[in-house]
């Protein structure tokens, strides 16, 4: 069968994968609304594509912290690749290397920081991270990624606590025993007990606040991303404390069931954000369409979480760079039918605001 969208991907994953591991992908919090909505409010954005603009050359390249990519679309963190694909995060971090995008590497991997690094040695990573209670576990995964040649680190802030998927829970998921999050072989073997998605329960710390950006400054020199902004009250703190990027997200809809969308949360970050820092954007894109309408609304970079493992599921590494060139070949089309030469000239008066 032709794989021509990534909803073939999605299809392929859904009839390969064993219905645990199925769930656990496709997972959203309570009732799956901002799941759902994710996708929903993307087709709901309408465009204004200009003509006779001679596109006869479409330059799909941007940069993301000064780092030139190949096309706005970079790898979300997500966890446990090696449900997937044998290979598991190394296959990811291989294939992102050779179509020249951004990785994000998932704290919760099934392969270690240092086979993801030497699996893809000129790839460009950056890695996420979340705060424990035992800050020194956050310290020391902080040190190795950026001995590591990571180029930044992506703080995930909207884990207090693990949001209820009602499939896991049904299906009571854990890793299968062959399979373990390697970033922390040794770390958490004296807190035998209840576990949660690999790791010991009540190991993130709920009490982290604005200060830990000050903490996490004092021991890296590495940019530092906020990933699960959603208002613009936020994105002004974020820029406060020095922060040098934002990642609008709401965890695939995997937390507060509830939340915006993130492309309709979007603009109000943007416009508080002023260009200060690079804002980007997770959560729904699923075609070129999706990647046009974010960069016309102001993301510099949007990154794929789900569709990345169904590339995995189909055929490890190749799949996942079959699934990039899709969303690389859609966009520049998508650009070239909206008039954009270069992703600069992608602007907000591309996108169609509705008359109330």
């Amino acid at each position: 069968m032709a794989m021509v969208c990534l909803n073939d991907f999605e299809e392929y994953a859904k009839g390969h994968l064993s219905k645990a591991v199925w769930d656990y992908y496709a997972a959203g919090a309570d009732e799956c609304c901002t799941r759902d909505d994710n996708l929903m409010a993307f087709k709901r954005i309408r465009l204004r594509p200009r003509i006779l603009r001679d596109v006869s050359a479409c330059d799909t390249r941007t940069t993301v912290q000064g780092t030139e990519i190949s096309f706005p679309v970079g790898i979300a963190p997500t966890a446990f690749h090696c449900l997937a694909w044998h290979e598991g995060e190394t296959a990811t971090a291989r294939a992102t290397e050779a179509v020249n995008t951004c990785y994000i590497a998932s704290t919760y991997s099934t392969c270690s920081v240092e086979e993801i690094a030497a699996a893809a040695p000129a790839g460009y990573r950056w890695f996420q991270l979340y705060v424990y209670r035992n800050r020194k576990v956050s310290e020391q995964i902080v040190h190795r990624v950026e001995s590591l040649g990571y180029q930044a680190l992506v703080l995930t802030v909207d884990v207090p606590y693990t949001g209820k998927r009602r499939d896991d829970i049904r299906n009571q998921f854990k890793l299968p025993p062959h399979l373990r999050v390697k970033n922390f072989d040794g770390v958490f073997e004296e807190n035998a007990g209840l576990e949660e998605y690999g790791v010991p329960a009540n190991t993130l710390d709920p009490s982290i606040t604005w200060k830990e950006i000050y903490w996490l400054r004092s021991l890296t020199r590495l940019p530092i991303i906020i990933k699960g902004i959603l208002t613009k009250e936020d994105a002004e703190l974020a820029v406060e404390h020095g922060v040098q990027g934002i990642i609008v997200s709401n965890h695939g809809g995997r937390q507060l069931d509830g939340d915006p969308a993130t492309i309709d949360a979007l603009s109000e970050i943007v416009d508080t954000v002023q260009g200060r820092i690079e804002v980007y954007l997770d959560g729904g894109i699923r075609t070129g369409s999706d990647v046009l309408k974010a960069l016309a609304l102001g993301a510099k970079c949007v990154f794929i979480g789900r569709p990345a493992v169904w590339g995995l599921a189909y055929k490890g590494e190749d799949g996942v760079r079959e699934v990039l060139q899709i969303l690389n070949d859609e966009f520049r089309l998508c650009m070239a039918l909206a008039g954009c030469r270069n992703v600069s000239e992608i602007n907000r008066n591309l996108i169609q605001f509705s008359k109330l």
